[in-house]
């Protein structure tokens, strides 16, 4: 498709709006601008912040090093010069795709030529442990200061979730002097996103820095104004000033539902961002995408996610030929450990492990010879390096990643 088409196909669209003011939402104002698109731009978001990042919730904005403004990825001023109109503190209530409207709680409505759903998720809940003064759940900058707050005041956390944000958030106390202990159903730390082999190294990185760990435990939970317990199979208690719960994130899909746009695990798009409705797309965490080979559908909830598929889905938007085929990738800091995922680990492959010493090393994951997913700890060098060869599909021996004495440079040259 050439740039013509493009500018043709936007100069149709008179007013974008783009419901969801968090990563997603910036990349796609941001985007619609850089291509060029002069058009009323309209920004809704629930929070009255602009939009922000939100990896360091649970890492230094939690543990006071950073203030919450740090995160922002755009100011007043740059909504401003970017021409966005940016409505804050607004809730969207209902989208009318066939009268291409939008309705907010406050009564406020807009039509639109072209709309962006960048909602993202939810965290998950339990009944038996409400948010409230001694129960946490962590998303959004709001959550992250009273949490901040009553960690300070705090001298020991129950984790409930052994999931990226619950031991995000179990680091950054445990490195904050606080009596950390973790209690996750599963058999394993991380068990949707990493093998057995990487998530028992991460739970001995836990443990070496003074982190209990429950493993394949389902508690019972009582909340009490002194305290949180947990009440375990064996009959013993544990006990905790504050519990954070980390269980997962439900995509928010409730807009999309009543509009009927279809849905499954996620609101269903194809590989530019366009869900059933051809002027509606969806980006970010909420987005569900193609699987690979026409298997299940995949949801990716991750920054470098929410910033890829923002960007090909504004392009395409204005008729550009952009198609999203990025690999899954993702990163968490704990303990003063860096963790890189690249692709989708495999629970039944080996990995080839390329150890530096003094704890850093990447875990390759071959199939056929090939790479189909890297773990790299410590080693964030390799990770552009295996993107490489991921998209190359560049054959790979085993012998060669394991052996540091070997550069692994020259393997694609």
């Amino acid at each position: 498709m050439d740039d013509s088409i493009g500018e043709r196909r936007s100069m149709t669209i008179k007013t974008a709006v783009v419901v969801g003011a968090g990563q997603a939402g910036a990349w796609v104002v941001q985007t619609l601008r850089t291509e060029g698109y002069d058009g009323r731009v309209v920004l809704i978001g629930e929070e009255p912040y602009p939009p922000y990042e939100r990896p360091p919730l649970s890492k230094d904005v939690l543990a006071g090093k950073f203030a919450a403004e740090t995160t922002y990825l755009m100011q007043q001023h740059q909504l401003n010069a970017l021409n966005i109109d940016w409505w804050a503190s607004e809730r969207v209530s209902r989208l009318d795709i066939r009268s291409k409207a939008i309705e907010c709680e406050s009564g406020k409505s807009l039509s639109y030529d072209i709309a962006f759903l960048a909602t993202g998720g939810v965290p998950k809940t339990l009944a038996s442990l409400p948010a409230g003064n001694r129960v946490h759940y962590l998303r959004d900058i709001t959550d992250a200061q009273r949490l901040g707050k009553a960690l300070g005041r705090a001298s020991s956390l129950l984790v409930v979730g052994g999931g990226w944000i619950g031991l995000e958030v179990a680091s950054t106390a445990r490195q904050a002097g606080k009596t950390v202990t973790v209690i996750e159903a599963g058999p394993r730390l991380c068990g949707r996103s990493l093998p057995p082999v990487i998530a028992a190294r991460l739970a001995d990185l836990h443990r070496k820095s003074g982190v209990t760990l429950h493993l394949g435990i389902s508690a019972e939970f009582e909340v009490s104004a002194e305290n949180v317990s947990a009440h375990l199979p064996d009959g013993s208690v544990l006990t905790a000033d504050i519990a954070v719960v980390g269980i997962g994130m439900s995509p928010r899909v409730d807009l999309a539902a009543a509009a009927g746009l279809q849905l499954d695990n996620g609101v269903v798009v194809d590989d530019q961002g366009r869900t059933s409705d051809p002027s509606v797309f969806a980006v970010g965490d909420v987005a569900s995408f193609p699987g690979e080979n026409g298997g299940p559908r995949i949801r990716f909830e991750s920054w470098a996610n929410a910033q890829n598929s923002a960007i090909v889905a504004a392009r395409a938007a204005l008729g550009l030929p952009d198609r999203y085929n990025e690999i899954p990738w993702f990163w968490s800091d704990q303990f003063g450990v860096n963790i890189q995922v690249l692709g989708i680990v495999p629970d039944n492959v080996e990995p080839v492990v390329r150890d530096y010493g003094s704890g850093k090393c990447s875990l390759f994951f071959l199939k056929e010879r090939h790479l189909c997913s890297l773990v790299a700890i410590n080693s964030g060098r390799d990770v552009k390096l295996a993107k490489r060869w991921m998209v190359s599909r560049v054959p790979l021996e085993a012998e060669v990643l394991e052996d540091v004495s070997l550069n692994l440079q020259k393997i694609s040259r």
